[in-house]
């Protein structure tokens, strides 16, 4: 099979969607003799940073001598790019060799009833390949909610819980019940650690982790990100964790919420070992952190900032990290938001800050359409101009942008794919 063909077929699933029922993936991961529970496994949750966190532990996993397999999603240009092992993403050969592998029991399953999803068949695909490479650890990272998501299926050593917010309205419509959805990936007996949460979800959390008896390592009382300070092209943080100290790390990334991010990727490496981490290998696995679409820096002169923010909470750590990172004289907007997001929300965050907005709609079949985003813009008292795609609103911005101002590309990881491919980042 070729990687056209596995990509076809696997196309033909689309669209991606949730369905509250592990039936499909527990049938076909019973039909490889489970090979998600052949390595360890650290599972990462959560309405913000769960890319951010779960690429943090692999790069600190595979610094200490770990083969780590990082399993992530969406992805920005290929589907390669959603599974790989320390840094080295699966090739086309070896996908389609692999979905060659499983499609008889993909249509086996097909034929029992309701077709295996899109995420699905991907999931299954990085099970059965971080089994055979193999590696001595997977870091997987939940696709939507927690409990029905189809890598719920891995033993979860450590689970690891990034901020809950109101995102996703499938997963529920209060914090509360997105909580109990998210906490659904805590396994009897072992170690979750979270991010700090509201109080709604916190009670969640913790109470799921008692009626498992798992042991809760709590941002703020058991780990936290002691000191942080802005520096050329990021910034330099210090750690206490749950068995050492790690003094002066240079981070080249941006914002509070990602150093945040990355303290609970060392004490979700330092609860897999029971120990603490080699201060020489943190060292060297946060000076290599990268987090494409996550304020990242794709042009100067004008400065383009590409970030996935997709809801209220994330466009205000994104605004207070724009605020904190950055100067500009004029910040233009460029935005083209999911159907079922926030408009509103995200909008009345980065209003404020904008000069100019260009609403747009993305490639994604799940983009609403550029006038629901210029509506919010213009409600907001913000100029705006309505495009027909990303390039399209890009290159307006571009035009209208002068050397000492910013543009902005928000609103979703599949508009910052789009704006990566109109600036030939794209992979």
């Amino acid at each position: 099979m070729r990687f056209e063909e596995a990509l076809a077929e696997l196309d033909a699933r689309q669209p991606e969607r949730m369905v509250p029922d592990l039936t499909r993936i527990t049938a076909l991961a019973e039909q490889l003799d489970d090979p998600q529970l052949t390595y360890p496994t650290i599972h990462v949750t959560g309405t913000n940073g769960k890319t951010t966190t779960a690429r943090s532990i692999t790069g600190l996993a595979c610094a200490h001598g770990l083969t780590t397999g990082l399993y992530t999603s969406p992805h920005l240009h290929s589907v390669t790019e959603r599974i790989a092992v320390c840094g080295e993403p699966i090739s086309e050969e070896e996908f389609a060799s692999e979905y060659e592998r499983l499609l008889p029991l993909l249509e086996l399953v097909d034929a029992k009833g309701q077709r295996v999803t899109y995420f699905e068949v991907i999931t299954a695909l990085a099970f059965v390949w971080f089994s055979d490479k193999p590696v001595s650890l997977g870091v997987f990272e939940v696709g939507m909610g927690g409990a029905w998501d189809a890598t719920n299926l891995v033993a979860g050593d450590v689970a690891v819980i990034c901020p809950i917010a109101l995102d996703h309205p499938e997963l529920g419509s209060t914090v509360e019940q997105i909580a109990t959805e998210k906490a659904g990936i805590v396994k009897p007996g072992k170690v979750v650690v979270s991010r700090e949460q509201p109080e709604e979800a916190f009670r969640v959390i913790r109470d799921r982790c008692e009626g498992f008896e798992a042991r809760l390592l709590y941002e703020g009382r058991d780990f936290a990100l002691e000191e942080r300070r802005p520096a050329v092209g990021g910034q330099v943080i210090s750690i206490r964790g749950l068995h050492g100290t790690y003094d002066d790390l240079v981070l080249p990334l941006f914002g509070e919420h990602v150093a945040r991010n990355v303290a609970v990727g060392i004490v979700a490496l330092e609860a897999f070992l029971d120990r603490a981490l080699s201060l020489k290998a943190v060292r060297a696995a946060l000076a290599g952190a990268t987090s494409p679409g996550r304020l990242e820096v794709a042009a100067r002169r004008p400065v383009i900032v590409l970030d996935g923010a997709h809801n209220p909470s994330g466009a205000e750590a994104l605004a207070a990290a724009l605020r904190e990172a950055f100067a500009w004289s004029r910040l233009h907007v460029v935005m083209a938001v999911s159907a079922n997001k926030d408009v509103d929300g995200i909008v009345e965050v980065l209003a404020p800050l904008a000069f100019r907005a260009y609403a747009a709609r993305n490639e994604s079949a799940r983009s609403g359409g550029a006038e629901r985003v210029a509506e919010a813009f213009a409600e907001a008292g913000v100029p705006v101009v309505s495009l027909g795609s990303v390039a399209d609103a890009l290159e307006a911005a571009r035009a209208a942008a002068d050397g000492e101002d910013l543009i902005l590309v928000t609103g979703s990881l599949y508009t910052v794919a789009d704006a990566r491919e109109a600036l030939g980042r794209g992979t």
